[in-house]
């Protein structure tokens, strides 16, 4: 299999943001979290800044999905506060933040399966680009961008598992976020779409966008990340590199496990 080789990205068309350098994040503060009375998040807390991948991950019931829900807007917190860059987003439903710059891609395939490549594409871009030229000109970015020009008219439902996520990010783009939330995005593909997924993802740093990553395969998900959270009952147990991660204590005890490598 030969790699798609992306493209450099345009400049994307600006959001209106004043917003000072060092405010540049989308962050979660002090998370507070419970269902049914049971307690499921307790103060925690992450931040992303653009231009890194960052992971949130931990074991089965720590409150990483409910972390990542709540910061896309599918869950509501019950205490603490959302912000994106800057701005509090916290009780802002998920299309409004979506407006704002905070985009999701769910671990379902969210591709419109009657539509062909470009029209997916530019069914999302329509929405955000008003100017009907100015959508045109997105949409035929994006299909360079992505290597899918020569995809063009192919049916969603003929694509291969590595196309479909390239069309769903490309997708993604087209509403020109600031930040993506990529969940489950290694879940049951084969060996040569985790490589896609790790190209892909390094590609959307270069084009300066902060990623949020959950999974559950922490071994791939180490591997295109830049820092990951730790999550354990509810808390943030650890923050740090994947080799700081994979080389705590405490991390390979409660997670990963002793004989984990890298």
């Amino acid at each position: 299999m030969s790699t798609v080789t992306l493209e450099q990205p345009r400049a994307a068309p600006s959001r209106s943001d004043p917003t000072p350098g060092h405010h540049r994040r989308l962050a979660a503060e002090r998370i507070g979290k419970s269902f049914r009375g049971r307690r499921v998040l307790r103060d925690v807390s992450i931040e992303v800044i653009p231009g890194e991948a960052v992971g949130l991950l931990g074991p089965n019931g720590a409150g990483k999905t409910t972390t990542f829900y709540i910061v896309t807007g599918l869950v509501a917190a019950d205490s603490g506060r959302v912000l994106l860059d800057g701005r509090d987003v916290t009780r802002l439903p998920m299309h409004r933040r979506a407006r704002l710059g905070i985009g999701y891609l769910p671990q379902e395939a969210s591709i419109f399966r009657g539509l062909d490549v470009e029209n997916n594409i530019r069914a999302i871009a329509e929405l955000h680009t008003p100017d009907r030229r100015s959508c045109e000109e997105r949409v035929e970015m994006l299909l360079a961008e992505f290597g899918l020009l020569h995809l063009r008219r192919s049916p969603a439902l003929a694509l291969s598992g590595g196309e479909r996520r390239r069309v769903e990010i490309a997708r993604a783009l087209a509403s020109n976020p600031r930040y993506l939330l990529l969940d489950e995005p290694l879940a049951g593909i084969d060996p040569i779409t985790v490589a896609e997924i790790r190209h892909l993802v390094a590609h959307l740093k270069d084009r300066g966008l902060g990623v949020l990553v959950t999974d559950h395969n922490v071994r791939d998900a180490l591997e295109i990340i830049d820092r990951a959270y730790i999550l354990h009952d509810g808390t943030v147990l650890r923050e740090g590199t994947p080799a700081e991660i994979v080389a705590d204590p405490m991390v390979r005890r409660v997670y990963l496990g002793d004989g984990f490598r890298l």
